[in-house]
């Protein structure tokens, strides 16, 4: 019986079948394919979730909404203070459009309209319909003062 056995194990050793070679076209085509996966992937990330910037604005609030078809997002708009104009002898208003990171600070925002904040934010190349309208996010707020 061990005979038989010796014998069975040789023949299925004998029969496994060669690999196959894999041709050059599907190999170069697989690695593109790769290759442009992780670029679209790389593109995505630098594009949408990157910050790219970030800072403090400060001004009047101008408004606080919460507003989308799909995504409901929380956007707001300061007014900030300017005086370089075109015209000479006027003063020019600069309007920094933004969404909310999250429900507390339009909370606070929302029910403090018209006062001057100083707001942190984060600058992203693109916008995400679920994050907002703008590439600036709103993160935090530094102060409040009414004026």
């Amino acid at each position: 019986m061990t005979n038989d056995n010796e014998q069975f194990t040789e023949q299925s050793l004998e029969q496994k079948p060669a690999k196959k070679k894999v041709s050059g076209f599907k190999k170069f085509t697989r690695t593109l394919l790769i290759l442009l996966l992780i670029g679209l992937g790389v593109f995505f990330y630098f594009r949408f979730f990157f910050v790219f910037g970030d800072g403090v604005k400060s001004g009047h609030l101008n408004y606080a909404v919460k507003k989308g078809n799909f995504f409901k997002t929380y956007e707001g708009k300061l007014i900030q203070e300017g005086y370089r104009t075109k015209t000479p002898g006027s003063i020019q208003s600069y309007e920094f459009e933004f969404s909310i990171k999250s429900k507390a600070i339009y909370d606070i925002l929302s029910t403090n309209s018209g006062k001057l904040f100083d707001l942190h934010y984060k600058e992203y190349h693109g916008a995400l319909p679920w994050r907002g309208n703008t590439k600036y996010i709103v993160d935090s707020i530094i102060s409040m003062r009414s004026e």
